[in-house]
């Protein structure tokens, strides 16, 4: 057992002998951002962002979440040029300073072009005290990432400033003993990480099989005896003999009923279904007033037509106001099945059907389904009795699917939390990497 000592510092206890207690600004070398490269006027006159490759990317937090491998924005080399303050070449620390993420540490990874930091970022380079890639893993230990919440929620929006960075409490070891725990978490990391991808192509397995079993169902019906005939739509082919086609402005009125006031529950459209958002926390997007929101009864239908690549649409159960922004229809015809379209509607999300037919610039997710291509779009109209059936048989099957993920998901959480308590034994001297 190594020996310890008081680290002076109530929420952290004891750390080893030879550890320092300091603060970010004595291991920091460089601290920069986007906007030390000038200011917005200048910014905006000298940096056009391009939803094409180029001669630089980008790097924002939502690009190294998605490990780089999302569509990305691209610079000319006059900005990379013009934004050389903040260029990146690999094994920098990177930390999210606006927003949910504020406080999240990512390292940048070697890539083979330039690259250039992003908006809402810090850079770090650090000094000969500490090891660029040990601060990776110190920045994600919960004694480091809870500092920066809390600042970072002192304000009304999330938000760090490069005095809140500084001034944050870290623990140095010895320079050797750096390299020795980052290199321990790294092979240990490295195995979390690849159970981790396994468990996730499980869930995209699954996600896949739920996604053809909707498809086949509402186009195809639960009968595999049924005879088909050719719909003469590109998007639903071969449907049952006894099934038309209709446009959506015959099945559905779009409705906009606007409160007026406030003091609603205020509905968010996910992908788990149609939630009461919490506002008290300040988490997300906050309307100004919420007197201008619409009305959502239950067997309203809420679609997020502004975003067709990771928005939703679904079916409400529940009664209250939603953005102005959204689409709210509900059926003509009672009698039709409620469950029934919502899969169809989903299928068209799943599919990436709204998708082909929306307008507006994806790479900054404003890609919308005008009304009147929404209203003039024909889905599948099978008899009542056959819609009831099909939604019955898609319950019970994605119920089973969903529980098959939900076990993968909570799997996923055990293994982050693992990681998690991992990185913080190790780096404040809780545990001692063992002797090979």
């Amino acid at each position: 057992m190594r020996e310890m000592k008081d680290s002076g510092i109530k929420w952290l206890n004891k750390i080893p002998i030879g550890w320092k207690v300091a603060r970010l600004k004595d291991i920091i070398q460089m601290l920069t951002d986007y906007t030390a490269n000038g200011s917005f006027g200048d910014l905006a006159k000298n940096v056009q962002y391009l939803d094409y490759e180029d001669y630089a990317r980008l790097i924002r937090l939502t690009d190294l979440r998605e490990n780089l491998e999302n569509s990305g924005v691209y610079v000319s080399e006059y900005s990379y040029d013009y934004l050389a303050k903040s260029s990146l070449y690999g094994g920098e620390i990177l930390v999210a300073n606006v927003g949910a993420y504020a406080g999240l540490f990512c390292e940048m990874p070697t890539i083979n072009m330039p690259s250039t930091l992003g908006p809402n970022m810090f850079l770090i380079r650090t000094n000969p005290k500490m090891l660029q890639h040990y601060l990776y893993y110190l920045g994600n230990a919960d004694f480091v990432w809870k500092q920066l919440v809390q600042k970072a929620m002192s304000s009304a929006q999330p938000k760090l400033n490069k005095t809140d960075v500084k001034t944050t409490y870290i623990i140095i070891p010895p320079i050797q003993e750096q390299k020795k725990i980052a290199d321990f978490l790294d092979a240990k990391c490295s195995e979390i990480n690849a159970l981790t991808a396994d468990i996730q192509t499980q869930i995209d397995t699954l996600e896949q099989y739920k996604r053809s079993v909707i498809t086949e169902a509402v186009t195809k019906g639960s009968n595999p005896d049924v005879e088909m005939k050719d719909s003469g739509n590109q998007y639903w082919g071969r449907i049952p003999t006894n099934w038309h086609l209709s446009d959506i402005k015959y099945l559905f009125e779009i409705v906009k009923r606007i409160a007026g006031k406030e003091g609603y529950d205020i509905l968010s459209v996910t992908q788990k279904g149609i939630k009461i958002k919490d506002i008290s926390n300040n988490e997300g997007q906050v309307a100004e007033s919420y007197a201008n929101y619409q009305f959502v009864y239950p067997g309203d239908f809420v679609m997020n037509h502004m975003d067709l690549l990771t928005g939703w649409v679904d079916c409400s159960k529940l009664f209250g106001v939603t953005s102005p922004d959204y689409r709210v229809f509900r059926l003509r015809d009672k009698n039709n099945s409620l469950n029934y379209y919502k899969y169809i509607m989903q299928t068209c999300y799943m599919n990436r059907i709204f998708y082909s037919l929306g307008q507006g610039v994806s790479n900054l997710g404003r890609w919308r389904l005008q009304t009147s291509s929404f209203n003039n779009f024909m889905v599948p109209v099978p008899p009542v009795e056959v819609q009831e059936s099909i939604a019955t048989y898609l319950d019970k099957k994605c119920t089973e699917i969903n529980a098959c993920i939900d076990d993968k998901q909570r799997q996923l959480e055990v293994l982050e939390e693992y990681k998690k308590s991992l990185i913080y034994e190790y780096v404040t001297g809780k545990k001692e990497v063992p002797a090979i």
